[in-house]
């Protein structure tokens, strides 16, 4: 089940969203030639990326934020920044811009450190911005659980698109990510940080829990039903129709004319 758009439209313009895509493929870009080398690629993560024994040990926190801004490839940052544009609009309209911001780098780093809690001796390098993604989709399905998902569904062969309520598409990703984060637990080596996943959804709930309390907490679900609330335009005083010509002190018009150069006047 693949997002593709949501019908939520926001109020203000998502300058940090759209900053924060962009970084990330300017960062993505600048390293991409090494994604042939192994060897070198390795070293870049190394020094990058979040290695829990290092972090463990007091050593390169910086990685917590530098961290996010790495991918391990393109299918890994083009789904990465599709979830950002589709989920992360709206709350950002919701925060500000800087609240925004600061929401997103903490739902990472916390995102992080779970991935880091069950095995702080793992040399495997963690890189991505998935976790912090995942915490603007737990502030979204808090926020939005009715707000409508267009989703691709593909079955074998067939591949259709359905539009689904959010906390139908979230909640179905949610699952997922705990199901697995609890097949894999104590499994190292590489591949996907679930636990990531979850700590970042979850941070993303719990960080949004004040805004949507200051909302209006359910009685807010109660005025929206859960759901965007879409501005309507207001209607004109006479209900729409035009008003009708006023002949009275009304002068005759006097007629115009409209001067235009002629090639052939001197």
């Amino acid at each position: 089940m693949f997002p593709i758009r949501d019908h939520n439209p926001s109020r203000r313009t998502p300058y940090v969203t759209w900053a924060l895509i962009a970084i990330n493929v300017i960062v993505f870009i600048g390293y991409a030639a090494l994604l042939g080398d192994e060897a070198r690629l390795a070293g870049f993560f190394g020094t990058w990326a979040v290695t829990p024994a290092d972090l463990s040990q007091g050593r390169e926190y910086y990685a917590l934020i530098t961290s996010m801004f790495l991918h391990g490839g393109l299918m890994h940052i083009a789904g990465n920044m599709l979830f950002l544009y589709i989920f992360g609009d709206n709350l950002e309209d919701m925060f500000g811009h800087v609240g925004f911001l600061l929401f997103y780098l903490a739902c990472g780093v916390l995102a992080a450190l779970a991935q880091v809690w069950p095995d702080p001796g793992s040399q495997v390098p963690m890189v991505g911005a998935s976790g912090a993604i995942a915490g603007v989709m737990g502030g979204y399905l808090l926020l939005f659980p009715r707000a409508r998902v267009d989703v691709i569904v593909i079955l074998v062969i067939i591949i259709r698109m359905f539009t689904v309520p959010a906390w139908v598409m979230l909640g179905f990703w949610f699952g997922l990510q705990a199901f697995n984060s609890y097949a894999t637990l104590g499994v190292d080596g590489g591949g996907v940080a679930h636990l990531a996943h979850v700590g970042g959804f979850v941070a993303g709930v719990a960080l949004t829990l004040p805004l949507w309390l200051k909302a209006g907490g359910p009685a807010f679900w109660s005025r929206n039903r859960g759901a965007p609330r879409i501005r309507k335009p207001r209607p004109s005083p006479n209900g729409g129709r035009p008003s009708p010509p006023s002949d009275a002190g009304a002068a005759e018009p006097r007629p115009q004319t409209l001067r235009v150069s002629d090639p052939e006047t001197p």
